[in-house]
């Protein structure tokens, strides 16, 4: 287990799914966890609706009147909308950039004081849809696009002050969101094995999977990692479908 004695988190969407993996995983190797998000979870909450402009101002003030320090920010939380361009009403697009992209630059912009005292790092939870796109997902992809440009963008302006920036891009994972929307289908069964043959590996991912690559990448053992987007899709992405 990576050893996070003496230092704090913060994670927002930590009440479920990938979330609430890191934040379990970061608990138990030593962290102080703070969690953000609206619904509570199993750490210091500091609930928070981040498709409200002034939530991630609240947030860090919220944390900063709690301790002096911030070693771990984690951009988990996120929201999606489905439909084309022509069906993606201004009010959905502005909400999934403000939840998705600007929410994560505002939460980065009012820590990096005490990043900066800490040479924390910061890991931001894109997708591969900001690498290539699934079918009605225009905003949700420019969102996680946007992101991933964030990262690499902080990354070289806040490496000199030893704060380091990663993001990580999943594929699909088990979480209750994909759960509900299986369940929803006619038939769960059927999609569930369908989606799991386009990965080389055979199956969707776990969210503790890729919950351990982001505390991989918070902690001292990536010291010298800043500024990638590291996928986990297993191996989604490498597969070139049949003609």
């Amino acid at each position: 287990m990576t050893d996070f004695r003496g230092k704090v988190a913060l994670v927002t969407g930590a009440s479920s799914g990938i979330g609430a993996e890191t934040a379990r995983i970061l608990s138990e190797g030593g962290a102080r966890v703070f969690a953000a998000q609206r619904s509570p979870s199993d750490y210091e909450d500091i609930l928070a609706d981040f498709a409200e402009p002034n939530a991630p101002a609240k947030v860090i003030k919220a944390i900063t009147q709690e301790t002096d320090r911030l070693d771990i920010l984690v951009n988990n939380a996120g929201v999606m909308r489905e439909g084309t361009i022509e069906e993606t009403s201004l009010d959905d697009w502005q909400l999934q950039l403000q939840v998705n992209l600007t929410a994560p630059f505002l939460l980065i912009r009012h820590a990096m004081q005490i990043l900066r005292v800490a040479r924390g790092a910061v890991v931001n939870v894109g997708s591969i849809e900001g690498l290539g796109n699934n079918p009605r997902h225009p905003a949700y992809g420019a969102s996680k696009a946007g992101l991933h440009g964030l990262t690499r963008a902080v990354a070289v302006d806040h490496g000199p002050h030893g704060v380091r920036c990663n993001a990580v891009a999943p594929g699909w994972i088990d979480t209750p969101l994909n759960k509900d929307f299986i369940a929803s289908l006619p038939d769960p069964k059927a999609f569930h094995s369908k989606i799991g043959k386009i990965h080389p590996l055979g199956r969707t991912g776990k969210p503790t999977e890729v919950a351990e690559l982001i505390c991989w990448l918070a902690s001292d053992a990536a010291s010298f990692v800043t500024g990638q987007v590291w996928t986990i899709d297993g191996g989604r992405m490498s597969k070139l479908s049949l003609p």
